[in-house]
């Protein structure tokens, strides 16, 4: 991001708990505070329908908009996670849910060396994300951006991200800094796990009970030492209150009419969810924007919840 684009990037618009107040103060908005009385049965094979459903939606949606208007990329990143600029050389990366590239082209450009494995459960915006990093002319991204199909809400990552004996090797050692092990060290059997992963605006697009099973598969690869970056949408954003009643299923969790779903974090559910996976939070906050809709002028209150967590060495 240059200086010119980062100084106009705000992130303290206003306060979230003064928006928290309002909210649980208005009427209308109460049936998003309600308890939520979940009547199917959540057995496996229904938690595994109900994600291939999932998946299938995600993919019709990048069908819809293939067109490069939709495609935006996401240049705030690199004020917000400067580490995606600062880390050692050839650090490898592994953003989960990359939809068109948005993410991973600011990341390839942070760095000429920096190489990202990119995964999406939906064959559609893979081919979306290639064909937008192609366009950008970067230096070598044929060599530095390697995508591949994973969905994980139902499956886990691949074993050449990081294999069974090197994650053991992860577990044990307290003493090796292993995101200073550069590519040449790498297992003949995977690339020896990952430096940094990435899930920006990824976790909230599955099914809330599958969370807790697609943060641990992204603890696993990562490098004792290596860090999550994570963005997603924070509770009382105005796409949540937007949602009618019907939309529900389940407790801060909404369907879109598109079959997509979205769930709105609070710092508290964001901070249960990866310290149970074994992450120590580093920064952890609400991200609060104001912004004009072009079209009808009207003020849009945007919330995000921001968070840098790190694998502990010899976890």
């Amino acid at each position: 991001m240059s200086q010119e684009a980062a100084a106009n990037y705000y992130s303290k618009d206003f306060e979230w708990n003064q928006l928290r107040l309002e909210i649980e103060t208005n009427p209308s908005f109460l049936y998003h505070l309600l308890p939520f009385i979940d009547d199917t049965n959540a057995s496996t094979s229904a938690s595994t329908a109900d994600a291939n459903s999932d998946s299938e939606a995600w993919n019709k949606f990048h069908t819809r908009h293939s067109t490069g208007k939709f495609f935006k990329e996401r240049r705030y990143l690199l004020k917000e996670f400067p580490e995606l600029a600062s880390c050692r050389d050839y650090a490898k990366v592994l953003e989960v849910g990359c939809g068109n590239g948005s993410t991973a082209l600011p990341i390839l450009r942070a760095k000429e060396n920096i190489v990202v494995y990119a995964c999406d459960c939906s064959n559609e915006a893979l081919d979306r994300a290639k064909e937008n990093i192609a366009a950008a002319n970067l230096i070598s991204a044929e060599h530095r951006y390697h995508p591949f199909l994973c969905d994980i809400s139902t499956s886990g990552f691949p074993e050449w991200l990081a294999c069974s004996s090197c994650q053991e090797r992860f577990c044990k050692s307290s003493m090796v800094d292993f995101c200073e092990v550069s590519c040449s060290e790498e297992s003949s059997c995977c690339i020896g796990g990952v430096d940094l992963v990435t899930l920006i605006f990824t976790l909230s697009a599955l099914p809330l009970r599958m969370m807790p099973t697609a943060i641990q598969e992204c603890f696993s690869v990562l490098k004792p030492g290596g860090m999550l970056l994570f963005r997603d949408y924070g509770l009382y954003d105005m796409t949540m209150l937007r949602f009618d009643p019907k939309q529900r299923v389940g407790y801060r969790e909404y369907r879109r009419s598109d079959g997509t779903r979205s769930y709105f974090f609070s710092l508290e559910s964001t901070r249960d969810l990866f310290s149970s996976a074994g992450f120590t939070d580093l920064e952890l906050e609400y991200c609060c924007v104001k912004s004009t809709n072009r079209r009808n002028g009207k003020l849009m209150r945007r919330v995000w919840v921001h968070g840098k967590f790190q694998r502990p060495k010899g976890s």
